[in-house]
C-alpha cells in the first residue's frame, strides 16, 4: 500500500488534480472568510437595529414628568426576559436602579458592549447595549450576543465541514483519476518496452473516447505501423537483394571466369568483358535507385520543394515519351491535359522522374498496339494524376506487391529491369503526402496519384 501512495505522489496526473484540489480549496476557503464577515457584520447590524427598536419602544412609554408608565414598561420586558438574553435597566441621575433586571453602572450613551461581570448575570455572555438619557433618567436596553455568536458557530461549522469533505472528495477524486490516466500510460510504456524489445507488432491499447491519451496514442500506433512496415520492408530488401542480384552476381563471376580461361589460352575476351561491363552497370544501377530511395524516404528533398503545376510536368513527359512509344509500337496521348488544375507543393525533378517510371513501366510491360494516357483533375481538395493503359494489367492480389523492392512479376522477370521503378514511385509519392492507388482500367492498368493541394 505504502508502494501504491509512493507511486500516486510521482504521478504527474495526481499531482495536477491534488494542484488543482489545493487551489479549489483556497479559493473556497477565502471565499467561505468573505461570506463569514459579510454575515457577522449584517447580524451585527441587524441586532443593533433591534436593539435601538426595542429602545425607541420603551422610551416612547415615557410622558412629560411622568416615570411611572415608563417603570411598568421596563419592568415588564424584565420579567419576560428570565433566562436574562434581553437585559433592561431604568436608573436615576444618581445611579439608583428605578426598574429593570439589573443595574447599567458606568455605560457610555450609544452602543456599547460588556461582560458578564456585572452581578446576577449569566456567566461567560457577552451583550450588546444601547443607552440613552429619558426624562433626566438613563435607559439602557441590552442583548445577549449567544444567538449571534451561535449562528457564527453554526457557519464555521459548516464551513469547516464543507471543506473537510471537498477535500477528502477531491484527493480521493484525484487519486481515482490519476490511477486511470497512470493505467493508460503504463499501457504506452509497456508497449514501447515491447517495442523496444523488437515485438513491433504491439499497439497502444484504445478507450475509443477520443481524449487527447487517445489521439497521441493513435498517432504512436500509426508511427508503429510506418515502422513495422519499414522493418518489413528491409527485411524483404535484404530476401530480394540475396535473391535477385545472386543470379546477375554469379553470372557476372561466369563471365569473368570465361575471359580469364579464354585469356589463358590466348583467345578474345573482349565480348565477353564487353557482357561483364554491362553486367556491373546493371548491378550498380541497382543499388544507385536503392540508395536513391532510401534518400527521399528520409525527406532530405523536401527544402527544393516549390509550387508546381503538374499539368506542365505531364506535357513535358508527354512530348519526350510520344516518339518513343511510336518507335515501339504503341501510342501515348494527353486528351485532358488542356484542362486548367491547381498547383502542389512539390519537387518538379522527382515528379517528373515517377511520371517518368510510371510511363516507362507501361511501355516495357505492354505489348505493342497499346494506347498509354495521361491525365491530370481536380477532385474536391486533391489533384489526381493517372497514367492508364489498356495492356495485360496487374493481378488485384498483385497490387500492393508490385510497390516492394526489387519485387517483380512472374512474367516481368524476362525482361529488363530491377523492380524498383514502382518503390520509387512510392516513395517519391510518399514525400509529397500523395496516395498512389492502381486501378482497374477496363481492361489494362490505370496508377493513380492523389496529390494535396498547395
Amino acid at each position: 500500500m505504502t508502494g501504491t501512495w509512493a507511486r500516486l505522489l510521482r504521478s504527474t496526473p495526481f499531482r495536477l488534480a491534488l494542484t488543482f484540489a489545493f487551489l479549489f480549496m483556497l479559493a473556497f476557503v477565502l471565499a467561505g472568510a468573505i461570506v463569514y464577515q459579510m454575515m457577522s457584520a449584517d447580524l451585527a447590524e441587524q441586532l443593533d437595529e433591534t436593539i435601538k427598536g426595542t429602545y425607541s419602544v420603551v422610551a416612547a412609554t415615557y410622558t412629560d414628568d411622568d416615570t411611572r408608565e415608563l417603570v411598568e414598561t421596563v419592568q415588564n420586558h424584565s420579567a419576560r426576559s428570565l433566562k436574562k438574553e434581553q437585559l433592561f435597566s431604568l436608573t436615576d441621575a444618581a445611579g439608583n436602579r428605578l426598574a429593570g433586571n439589573f443595574t447599567a453602572a458606568g455605560l457610555p450613551d450609544g452602543f456599547s458592549m460588556f461582560g458578564a461581570e456585572m452581578p446576577g448575570l449569566p456567566p461567560d455572555t457577552e451583550y450588546r447595549a444601547y443607552t440613552g438619557s429619558v426624562g433626566g433618567n438613563s435607559l439602557t436596553v441590552a442583548f445577549s450576543l449567544s444567538e449571534t455568536e451561535e449562528l457564527e458557530t453554526i457557519m464555521l461549522m459548516s464551513f469547516g465541514w464543507a471543506t473537510l469533505i471537498i477535500t477528502g472528495l477531491a484527493v480521493a477524486g484525484g487519486a481515482l483519476l490519476a490511477s486511470r490516466v497512470q493505467l493508460r500510460l503504463d499501457g504506452i510504456a509497456a508497449t514501447m518496452v515491447d517495442v523496444s524489445h523488437g515485438r513491433l507488432d504491439t499497439r497502444i491499447p484504445l478507450t475509443g473516447n477520443g481524449d487527447d491519451i487517445d489521439v497521441v496514442s493513435g498517432q504512436v500506433n500509426a508511427a508503429l505501423d510506418r515502422l513495422s512496415g519499414l522493418v518489413d520492408g528491409m527485411k524483404q530488401v535484404s530476401a530480394n537483394i540475396a535473391h535477385d542480384l545472386k543470379t546477375p552476381l554469379n553470372r557476372l563471376q561466369m563471365i569473368l571466369e570465361g575471359a580469364a580461361d579464354k585469356a589463358a589460352q590466348d583467345q578474345d575476351v573482349s565480348g565477353d568483358l564487353s557482357d561483364a561491363r554491362a553486367e556491373g552497370h546493371q548491378i550498380n544501377e541497382t543499388f544507385d535507385a536503392l540508395l536513391r530511395i532510401a534518400q527521399i524516404e528520409a525527406g532530405a528533398r523536401k527544402a527544393r520543394f516549390t509550387d508546381v503545376d503538374l499539368r506542365e510536368i505531364l506535357q513535358t513527359i508527354a512530348e519526350i515519351y510520344t516518339d518513343v512509344a511510336d518507335d515501339d509500337g504503341k501510342s501515348l496521348s494527353s486528351p485532358e491535359l488542356a484542362e486548367t488544375t491547381d498547383r502542389i507543393h512539390g519537387d518538379r525533378e522527382l515528379l517528373t522522374q515517377m511520371f517518368a517510371n510510371l510511363v516507362e513501366n507501361a511501355l516495357r510491360h505492354c505489348p505493342p498496339g497499346t494506347s498509354i494516357k495521361l491525365s491530370v483533375a481536380r477532385r474536391g481538395d486533391r489533384v489526381l494524376a493517372a497514367v492508364a493503359d489498356n495492356g495485360p494489367g496487374v493481378p488485384p492480389d498483385e497490387r500492393e506487391k508490385v510497390f516492394q523492392r526489387l519485387y517483380r512479376l512472374d512474367h516481368s522477370r524476362s525482361t529488363p529491369g530491377s523492380g524498383l521503378g514502382l518503390s520509387l514511385v512510392r516513395a517519391i509519392a510518399d514525400l509529397h503526402g500523395a496516395s498512389i492507388a492502381l486501378e482497374d482500367a477496363r481492361p489494362g492498368l490505370a496508377v493513380v496519384v492523389s496529390f494535396p493541394l498547395a
